[in-house]
């Protein structure tokens, strides 16, 4: 789950920044992007890492899992630096490490349990968190530059969380008919297709490790407090300092990275559109 989601991040920032960069709310983005093969098949990457994360919400605490997702991170930026020549930061490298110190300790620290219903209230309230994350993506979407990946990341990952908590009691379905007909599966459906639609307009913005970086911060506090409180999540007794030492310390490695990073794709095509006035200037065909 982990690689995949890390090798979806990669890719689908590489088609990102291949795509004119959007300043509405356009979900016309989603078919341009589907335009380029790479971001497919980054999709495919990113399907299956949410496909293993569904089944593991079925008995693990959503701060565990949303966790692991957010791990992802990691692999993004080690194979930014291996493929795409990213620079990190020593500070970014000390922040991965501090990652996934923080992921093994809620590893430790998570009791498996299946999970509560959410009811009519909790129905109403993932159906009125659409409605107003999608509001302020319209607002979010006129922000350039770093603000606009953390702003547009943010509200990616507010509504993955909230596909999260649908996914949570959604997995524990009796029967095929049963989850088909449950309005959490559609609440799944369309928290994630605005997510996509945000976390593809915060990549072409910046820095890919703001954008996700950003995303899995957003992601992480709700999805951690709803699992606790509403949903059955469980810490093994004895074990919940560790829990909130290893949820604190992934959540400050997640938001540290937002700082230190760098707009890679920016720098890129600055340097492209430089070497191309050169040629021109010079007389010479730019390559």
């Amino acid at each position: 789950m982990i690689v995949a989601y890390g090798f979806a991040n990669m890719l689908q920032s590489v088609a990102a920044a291949r795509t004119t960069v959007h300043h509405t709310f356009d979900p016309g983005l989603l078919l341009r992007l589907a335009g380029h093969r790479t971001y497919l098949v980054g999709l495919l990457f990113q399907v299956t890492g949410f496909v293993l994360a569904f089944l593991a919400r079925r008995d693990l605490p959503l701060f565990l899992v949303q966790a692991s997702v957010a791990a992802g991170l990691g692999v993004t930026a080690v194979l930014g630096v291996v493929v795409l020549k990213w620079r990190l930061p020593r500070a970014e490298v000390g922040l991965l490490a501090l990652l996934f110190g923080g992921i093994t300790a809620l590893v430790l620290s998570a009791q498996p349990a299946p999970s509560k219903s959410l009811g009519t209230a909790g129905l109403v309230a993932l159906a009125v968190a659409l409605g107003g994350i999608g509001v302020l993506g319209f607002f979010a979407v006129r922000l350039h530059g770093p603000p606009g990946s953390v702003a547009l990341g943010s509200l990616a990952g507010l509504a993955f969380s909230a596909a999260a908590v649908a996914a949570r009691p959604l997995a524990s379905a009796s029967s095929a008919e049963v989850f088909i007909r449950d309005p959490l599966l559609y609440l799944l459906i369309a928290h994630s297709l605005v997510g996509q639609l945000l976390l593809g307009l915060a990549m072409q913005r910046g820095s890919t490790t703001a954008a996700v970086a950003a995303m899995d911060a957003a992601g992480a506090v709700p999805a951690a407090i709803i699992g606790l409180l509403l949903l059955n999540d469980r810490i093994w007794p004895g074990r919940e300092w560790l829990a909130a030492v290893g949820f604190l310390v992934t959540l400050a490695a997640v938001i540290g990275l937002t700082r230190y990073a760098e707009p890679q794709h920016h720098h890129a095509v600055a340097r492209r559109r430089e070497r191309i006035a050169v040629g021109a200037g010079s007389g010479r065909p730019p390559s």
